[in-house]
C-alpha cells in the first residue's frame, strides 16, 4: 500500500497499533517498553483508565463548541491551573507550539501598551526549542531549524542559556519578553542553574520586560512539581504547557499574570478548537490524578530511583556514558561521542523505545506512574544496548 503521508519525520521502521500503561503492541505482535511517552504526552501510559473513562462520558455529552460560548470543563480546568502555578488567567489552544506562538504575541502586546510600539524585542536562548511555526521557530535558536525558513520575525536576540550576562548585554527598555525553558529538552535536557532562573527574573522586572517559561516538556509533573519553575521559587509572568496536559489528547495553554494578560482583548487572538470540553475534561483528569491520586509523589520517588540505577550504570560503562542529569522524570543519558544512534537502535532491538536529544543524550521520558520493576527492565535493556555497542567497537 502507497503511504501517502509527507516525508517530515526519520521514523524507525515500527507500526504501533495498541498499548496499554508503560507498553506497546506493534502490528506484528512483538510488545515494547515505552520510554519515549509520546515524547512526554502519555503522562498516566498508554489507554490510561482515567483517560479513557474521561474520553467516554464526555464525548457522550459535549466534544466541541465555539468559544463564542463557555463550558463547564475550561472553566474548571482554567481554575485548577491558575491556583497550582500562581498564575492568573489561562488561554487554551491545541499543542505547544501554539502555546509559544500566544506567548509571543502576548508580550507584543504587552510592549505596544508599554512602549508605544518601540518596547517589540524578545531574547531568547541558544539551544533553545519552542516549535516550528514561524514564531516559535524565531525563538528556536538552533541554525539547523531555522535556515531553510528565513526570513523569520524581526527584533528577535540570542543569549545564552545559564549565561547571565548575555542576557544582561541584551536587555534595555526596548524588551518585551525573555524566554527560556526551565529545563532544556531538545538540545540535551539541560537544567537552568537557580542564579540564572533568578538573575533573569530580577532583570526582566528591572526592564519591565514579561518573563516566558515554556514548559512544554518539562511541565505538567515531569519535574516533581507541577511546573519546573516551581523547584527555583521564580515565579514567571507566561508560562506556556502541552503535552502532558491532556494525558494523550491534544490541549495547549497558556498561563499568565494579570499584568501580562490585561492587555489581551478580545479580537487579539482566537483558537477554533481552543479549551474545548473533550480536551479540557482531560486535562482535568490529569490534574486530579497527579494532585489526588498520588502521581506527583510518585515522580519523585521514581526519579531517585531511575537517576541511581542509570548513574551506577555510569559508573559500569565510563567509556560509553559521559553522564546523567536532568529533573524528575526527564532524564538524559549523554553518550560519549559516536554512541548515541547505536545505543538507541540496540534499545529498540532489545524492545525498548528511547528518544534522542542534542549533544549526544538518549532521552528517558517514562509515564510519571511507572514503577520500580518497569524502571528495573528498563535499564537492563539500555544496559544490554549499551553492552552491545561495547562488544561492536
Amino acid at each position: 500500500m502507497d503511504n501517502h503521508v509527507m516525508n517530515t519525520y526519520s521514523r524507525f521502521d515500527l507500526t504501533l497499533v495498541s498499548g496499554h500503561g508503560p507498553w506497546v503492541t506493534d502490528d506484528k505482535g512483538d510488545e515494547y517498553l515505552d520510554f519515549v511517552s509520546g515524547i512526554a504526552v502519555n503522562c498516566l501510559g498508554h489507554a490510561a483508565p482515567a483517560i479513557v473513562k474521561t474520553i467516554e462520558e464526555q464525548a457522550k455529552k459535549l466534544i466541541h463548541v465555539s468559544n463564542l460560548y463557555w463550558n463547564e470543563p475550561q472553566i474548571q480546568l482554567a481554575g485548577m491551573l491558575a491556583e497550582r502555578s500562581g498564575l492568573d488567567r489561562v488561554f487554551f489552544n491545541n499543542s505547544g507550539t501554539e502555546a509559544n506562538e500566544t506567548a509571543l504575541k502576548i508580550a507584543r502586546k504587552y510592549g505596544y501598551v508599554k512602549g508605544s510600539g518601540s518596547k517589540n524585542k524578545i531574547i531568547c536562548m541558544h539551544d533553545s526549542f519552542h516549535g516550528r511555526s514561524m514564531g516559535a521557530l524565531t525563538v528556536t535558536s538552533q541554525e539547523k531549524y531555522r535556515a531553510p525558513f528565513r526570513p523569520l520575525i524581526g527584533e528577535v536576540y540570542d543569549a545564552v542559556f545559564n549565561d547571565l550576562d548575555s542576557v544582561r548585554a541584551l536587555m534595555d527598555e526596548n524588551v518585551c519578553a525573555v524566554i527560556l525553558e526551565p529545563v532544556q529538552g531538545e538540545s540535551g535536557i539541560l537544567p537552568a542553574t537557580a542564579e540564572f532562573m533568578a538573575g533573569v527574573r530580577e532583570l526582566c522586572d528591572q526592564y519591565d520586560a514579561l518573563l516566558i517559561f515554556d514548559e512544554v516538556q518539562c511541565g505538567m509533573g515531569r519535574s516533581g512539581q507541577l511546573f519546573a519553575y516551581q523547584t527555583y521559587g521564580v515565579l514567571p509572568d507566561i508560562c506556556t504547557t502541552a503535552k502532558a496536559l491532556g494525558g494523550g489528547f491534544p490541549i495547549g495553554a497558556v498561563i499568565a499574570n494579570d499584568r501580562a494578560a490585561e492587555h489581551f482583548v478580545p479580537g487579539d487572538h482566537g483558537c477554533t478548537f481552543g479549551g474545548n470540553p473533550l480536551a479540557c475534561a482531560c486535562g482535568v483528569t490529569v490534574m486530579e490524578e497527579l494532585f489526588d491520586n498520588g502521581v506527583l509523589d510518585n515522580v519523585n520517588a521514581m526519579s531517585a530511583y531511575l537517576f541511581e540505577k542509570l548513574e551506577a550504570l555510569k559508573a559500569s560503562y565510563p567509556e560509553k556514558i559521559n553522564l546523567v542529569r536532568g529533573m524528575g522524570l526527564l532524564v538524559g543519558v549523554q553518550m560519549k561521542e559516536g554512541y548515541k544512534s547505536g545505543v538507541q537502535a540496540g534499545a529498540l532491538a532489545n524492545k525498548l523505545l528511547l528518544a534522542g536529544a542534542g549533544n549526544e543524550v538518549i532521552r528517558f521520558l517514562p509515564p510519571l506512574n511507572v514503577t520500580k520493576e518497569e524502571i528495573d527492565a528498563a535499564v537492563a535493556r539500555f544496559e544490554a544496548a549499551v553492552a552491545a555497542a561495547e562488544k561492536a567497537e
